[in-house]
């Protein structure tokens, strides 16, 4: 399998080379094209139960797609993601532990990674950041992208992340979530609450929340 991104850092989407009898697992929204006789299932994403809770409580579609080449020769399959941003790859071994993703990170992986559900924890939930994460473990190669550039941070015992932006992080770093000053200066002065990443690993961070977006167009439309 060969893959490159292209566009980006703004409009980046992946090009994915499918050897014969290769396949992907991609977001049910993330196909943009792809050759007519690549073969493509639906499939819920982690049976009944579990694609319930992907949905509605770590922000995933119902249902992904699994594109396979059944033909001889290589044939090409182009996703891309919701948001105008950046597409990022990580390869991802047995024993490394993973990558957390915030809800609606995840595009797309090879056979051998792993999507799990786990709880987040109150303060993630209250620093909007999604009360459920993706850990995704396995072996193979994961891309994941947000809206605007991502920024790698390493922390090496606390860093503070402004709500919205967190889009992956190891997973032995914890969070916690404050006020960005006193009570006046965070209220006031615009930032409200912040997350407090705590521990020893990276954090993945998106130069643009939609909130934000949000928040600039609503007065002015």
């Amino acid at each position: 399998m060969h893959t490159v991104i292209e566009g980006g850092p703004t409009f980046a989407h992946i090009h994915v080379d499918l050897a014969p009898g290769e396949r992907l697992t991609a977001e049910a929204d993330a196909m943009a094209s792809m050759a007519a006789d690549i073969g493509m299932q639906a499939r819920l994403n982690g049976g009944f139960f579990g694609a319930l809770a992907r949905r509605f409580l770590g922000g995933e579609s119902l249902f992904v797609n699994d594109f396979e080449n059944a033909t001889q020769a290589t044939r090409r399959l182009t996703l891309t993601q919701a948001t105008p941003g950046e597409i990022r790859p990580v390869a991802l071994k047995q024993d490394d532990g993973g990558i957390c993703l915030q809800p609606g990170a995840y595009i797309a992986s090879t056979p051998g990674v792993e999507i799990r559900l786990r709880y987040a924890g109150l303060a993630s939930f209250i620093g909007r950041e999604g009360l459920f994460k993706l850990h995704a473990v396995g072996e193979g190669t994961l891309w994941y992208g947000a809206y605007g550039s991502l920024l790698e941070q390493p922390v090496d015992g606390e860093y503070i992340v402004d709500t919205g932006h967190l889009v992956a992080y190891d997973p032995g770093l914890q969070l916690k979530v404050q006020l960005a000053g006193g009570v006046f200066a965070s209220f006031f002065g615009g930032e409200g609450l912040v997350t407090r990443v705590e521990g020893r690993g990276t954090i993945i961070l998106q130069t643009r929340s939609l909130s934000g977006l949000a928040g600039w167009l609503n007065p002015r439309l």
